[in-house]
């Protein structure tokens, strides 16, 4: 079985959130899919079958199945370029958790078309402000994560948090943002899930779902271009279309491999 790890949202090698994508014949269960994502140890694994109108698609972190994965459905679409299993240039079509997602090249860029999950107003959630090290300007919660507007980009790079209390917040992972503080960026943010096995993740496709909406409210903007300030860095073009949400990013592929187990 085909297995490559591809670095998404990033024009450079070992920039970028790595995914690792494996090519499945046929269905595999999902003890074993879960066993190959541990095994790999990367934010998250995403496994393709081939449909008639398109590809499944599944993506595990080293812990947990997920329901929405923006990087790993950006290498996806990457390897079913570069391997030829779709003609270059034609849209790929992913069956998923949370529906039917689209990819379509624009030049060295890739457009994924997602769901818009804008976060709303929350209450004080128990024990954030000591796990995060940081006090909220706005707290709210999307579907998925808890959803922390911290006052600049600077405060934004400085947090540290305390990653096993953070496990213990009731959500999949916790987003914090800001202004961006650059000519290029619109905003930046960050995303810890330690809950799930990710301890920060380096550029988060489906959080910049909830970022887009966030900020176009408040920036007055449709179009947007927001840096994910991890360790490694990564650029998500993003642009709101109503209840969708268009991110666009880059991908290279840093390794092509056989998975013999």
């Amino acid at each position: 079985m085909d297995i490559w790890q591809i670095d998404a949202f990033t024009d450079r090698p070992f920039r970028g959130n790595p995914a690792a994508v494996c090519w499945l014949e046929q269905e595999r269960d999902a003890e074993w899919q879960q066993a190959v994502a541990a095994e790999m140890n990367l934010a998250e694994t995403a496994f393709l079958t081939r449909r008639d109108d398109g590809f499944g698609l599944r993506w595990f972190t080293p812990a947990v199945e997920v329901d929405l994965c923006g990087h790993a459905t950006l290498a996806s679409a990457r390897y079913l370029w570069e391997s030829g299993r779709l003609p270059d240039g034609e849209p790929a079509r992913f069956h998923t958790r949370s529906g039917l997602l689209t990819a379509a090249r624009d030049g060295e860029w890739i457009v994924l078309d997602f769901p818009a999950i804008p976060p709303h107003s929350s209450g004080s959630i128990a024990g954030l402000e000591d796990a995060l090290g940081a006090t909220p300007r706005w707290l709210g919660r999307s579907v998925f994560d808890v959803f922390v507007e911290l006052e600049s980009a600077e405060a934004v790079r400085r947090v540290t948090p305390r990653l096993d209390r953070l496990a213990g917040i009731p959500a999949r992972g916790v987003v914090v943002t800001a202004p961006g503080d650059q000519p290029d960026q619109d905003f930046i943010s960050r995303f810890f899930a330690p809950a799930v096995g990710v301890p920060e993740d380096p550029v988060t496709g489906s959080a910049h779902c909830a970022l887009a909406p966030f900020w176009s409210e408040r920036l007055g903007k449709t179009r947007m271009t927001g840096y994910q300030a991890s360790s490694r860095g990564g650029t998500v073009r993003v642009e709101v279309k109503g209840d969708r949400v268009l991110l666009g990013g880059q991908a290279v592929t840093v390794l092509r491999g056989e998975l013999l187990a």
